[in-house]
This record gives C-alpha cells, sequence and structure tokens, in this order.
C-alpha cells in the first residue's frame, strides 16, 4: 500500500497483540482519562461536562464489567500540545490510563494521538475536529466521534450556499482546527460554484476581534466564515454585531456553534443561524432522558461533546466486555464490529480510519418568540445521513485505507 514504516509498525503490532489477547486475564483496573479545558476557551462546551458525562458512562456500565475496578482521572491541557502531551504521556506509561476521551484543540489531539499510537493505547476523541484525525494523520487506535471540519463545513456551509450565499470571506483561529475548517469550506464553497475572497486569522483565546471584523467587513463578502470556536466565536458574534456586521446584506457563519454558545449570546442575538450538530438535547425522547439525567448531576444544558464523551466512553466499555479483555487491539476491533446505537446515534459504525459514522443534522436557531421553554433552541431543518455528511473514503488520505 506503500504507507509509511509507522503505520505498518502499528498495524503490526495491533495484529500481534489481538493474536494474544485472548490469554491476557479480564480483571484488574481499567483506567479512562479525559483530557479537556477547564479553565480556558473551550471550558463550557466540554470541561467538566465531559467529565461528568464519561463519569455517568462508567457508572452505567460498572456492572457490566464486574470483573475490572474502574477509575476515572482527569486532567486540564491548557490548550497547549507539550502540557498534553506531557500528561498523555505520564498517564500511559506511569499511571496505566488504558483510553483517553474529549480532546478539544486540534493541536493537542493530533500530538496526542501519536503517543496514543506508539503506546498502544484508545484514543476517543470527542471535541477535536481536525479532519486530517481520520485523514493523513490517521491512527489504528483513534475513535474521532463527534463531528469533524469536513462534516461541519459539507453540511452547514453547503445550506449558506444553496441560499445564495456565494462569496465568503473567512475569520480563522490562527492554529490546525481553525486551518482545517477554513480549508475544508472553502472546497464546499468553491465547488458550489462560490468564491472566497480570502481570509484574516487570529490568535487562540482573542480578546478585541476589531480589527479582524472590519478587514472582513471590507471585503464585501455575502458570508464572513467563522472558523474558529468556543469563546472565540461568542466574542466574534457579539463583538460583530456592536459594529452591526450580520444585520445587512453580509451575513455572518458560525461554521461549529455549540448550544451553549447560543445560551451566551441569548436568542435575540443568535436567532436565524444555521449550524449543525449530531445531537440536540430536546431532539426526542431518548435524548431527553439522557440530558435530565446530565443535567440532575452538572445544573447545565448538555453539548453535543459531552452527549459524544458518554457515547464514546460506553462504547468502549461495551467493547471491552465483549471482547472479554482491555487489549487494545480486541477493543478497537469490537468497536468497528458492533453498530452504535445509543441516545445520540442509531446504527452508527466506526470506520477503518477511525471515523464514527453517524448521520448529522442541520438545524437553525429560533427567534425569542418560537421558544416556549427553558433551552428550546433550535427547530430541525434536514437529516443528513452519516455517508453524505462526512469524507467517503474513496477521498482518504489516511495511510491505513489508501490504496485499498
Amino acid at each position: 500500500m506503500g504507507y509509511p514504516l509507522r503505520y505498518a509498525l502499528a498495524a503490526a503490532a495491533l495484529l500481534a497483540s489481538a493474536a494474544c489477547a485472548a490469554a491476557q486475564p479480564a480483571g484488574g483496573t481499567l483506567k479512562v482519562g479525559v483530557l479537556t479545558d477547564t479553565s480556558s476557551v473551550y471550558a463550557d462546551f466540554g470541561g467538566q461536562g465531559s467529565i461528568v458525562a464519561a463519569q455517568m458512562a462508567i457508572d452505567d456500565l460498572r456492572s457490566k464489567l464486574g470483573n475490572y475496578k474502574i477509575e476515572l482521572v482527569f486532567a486540564d491541557h491548557q490548550n497547549k500540545a507539550d502540557v498534553g502531551m506531557e500528561i498523555a504521556r505520564r498517564w500511559f506509561d506511569q499511571e496505566g490510563v488504558d483510553a483517553i476521551v474529549d480532546l478539544p484543540n486540534s493541536s493537542v489531539a493530533l500530538a496526542v494521538q501519536n503517543l496514543a499510537r506508539d503506546r498502544q493505547k484508545v484514543l476517543l476523541i470527542t471535541s477535536a475536529l481536525a479532519s486530517d484525525i481520520t485523514g493523513k494523520a490517521c491512527s489504528p487506535t483513534t475513535a474521532h466521534w463527534t463531528y469533524d471540519t469536513y462534516s461541519q463545513a459539507h453540511v452547514t456551509g453547503s445550506a449558506i450556499v444553496g441560499q445564495g450565499g456565494d462569496t465568503w470571506y473567512f475569520l480563522t483561529a490562527d492554529y490546525a482546527f481553525g486551518h482545517s475548517f477554513e480549508r475544508d469550506t472553502t472546497e464546499v464553497v468553491k465547488t458550489a460554484g462560490g468564491k472566497v475572497l480570502g481570509a484574516v486569522r487570529h490568535p487562540l483565546n482573542t480578546a478585541d476581534f476589531s480589527s479582524f471584523l472590519l478587514t472582513a467587513q471590507s471585503s464585501k463578502a455575502k458570508i464572513i466564515g467563522l472558523a474558529n470556536g468556543g469563546n472565540d466565536m461568542v466574542t466574534a458574534i457579539k463583538q460583530a454585531s456592536e459594529f452591526g456586521i450580520g444585520k445587512a446584506d453580509q451575513k455572518l457563519a458560525a461554521l461549529l456553534i455549540y448550544i451553549t454558545d447560543v445560551h451566551s449570546l441569548g436568542l435575540k442575538t443568535a436567532q436565524g443561524l444555521i449550524l449543525t450538530s449530531p445531537f440536540y438535547w430536546d431532539q426526542n425522547d431518548a435524548t431527553r432522558e439522557w440530558s435530565r439525567r446530565f443535567m440532575e448531576r452538572h445544573k447545565r444544558v448538555p453539548t453535543m461533546v459531552q452527549a459524544a464523551a458518554y457515547s464514546a466512553v460506553s462504547h468502549y466499555l461495551n467493547a471491552v466486555a465483549s471482547a472479554g479483555t482491555k487489549d487494545t487491539a480486541a477493543v478497537m476491533k469490537a468497536m468497528r464490529d458492533t453498530p452504535i446505537n445509543d441516545f445520540m446515534t442509531r446504527n452508527g459504525k466506526l470506520r477503518e480510519d477511525g471515523r464514527v459514522i453517524r448521520d448529522m443534522y442541520l438545524f437553525q436557531v429560533k427567534t425569542p418568540a418560537e421558544s416556549t421553554y427553558a433551552y428550546d433552541y433550535y427547530k430541525l431543518l434536514d437529516t443528513v445521513p452519516g455517508e453524505k455528511a462526512f469524507r467517503p473514503l474513496s477521498e482518504s488520505q489516511c495511510p491505513l485505507v489508501k490504496g485499498k
């Protein structure tokens, strides 16, 4: 297949590990680590909520893995790749962590993914978005769970271009996530016959977006695409409103927005925004029931990332139970062989490149008049099948599948 030696070695190690998995006695300690942002720009949509969700999954599945003592550890990576690597290395090498979940910030996630591959440990990436995670940087020990820049760009971007938003200018977070988002959305816009007029990039956790917004405004593009997230995206929208941007012919496109962001912005500011998500707390009876339990513990409405933390850890623990071992190769095989069916996913599947394929939903934020109770924020516009929402394997740059 011509892929790099490290991928061949990783795949060979997994096969060898799987061969001896049956010889490993089931039992002992099973340790899950939540590596997240609890103090900065991404804390609201993940952070403590992701820790709570992961603990809920462990509590719900504990009886199914009676031979294991299941432990949860967590840490703040401070949105720094070196800090994330130091924590993950200590967890893997000294503390016996078997799987890591969450990982907001794509630069951190990509760095830790390399380490998890080398250490043959499971990585459940539920927050980071860079599509390279299952593209050129893919790993046989990673499950990219929730979404990626490709799915968000294609579902949201296609809808906006289809409504006439055919000229774009990007306001982009200047690191791997933002670059990936800008690249993937540019592809959507150009494929649909639109034009990208330029981009301006800002540092992570920016307090003043005035110069970036004015540059974008001066482009005269119909759409200012916000290729950022968390507090950066919220701050940009609030400051754009102060400049009157988004109220006339020039519109804002929030390519990644969470329900916590909508709550922070308020419906008066956020109304009409189109967004893509695999989960909305009020979507059906199953989402409402899980969300009720989550809110009893966390006292806040769950985001798609927090729901995904529960989903990913649950699927992982079920795979350990099914495989009868916590051996990484055996568990990853069980995770791929078993359809994902829970409150947020129906007949999902973990592909060989590490991408979880599931339906995605196009929502629009309600007006204040349309909202009739707490967190009644979204109305469903469309359901996009997973095969259309995510990059097809035929276009993949993943060395594990390229050329097959």
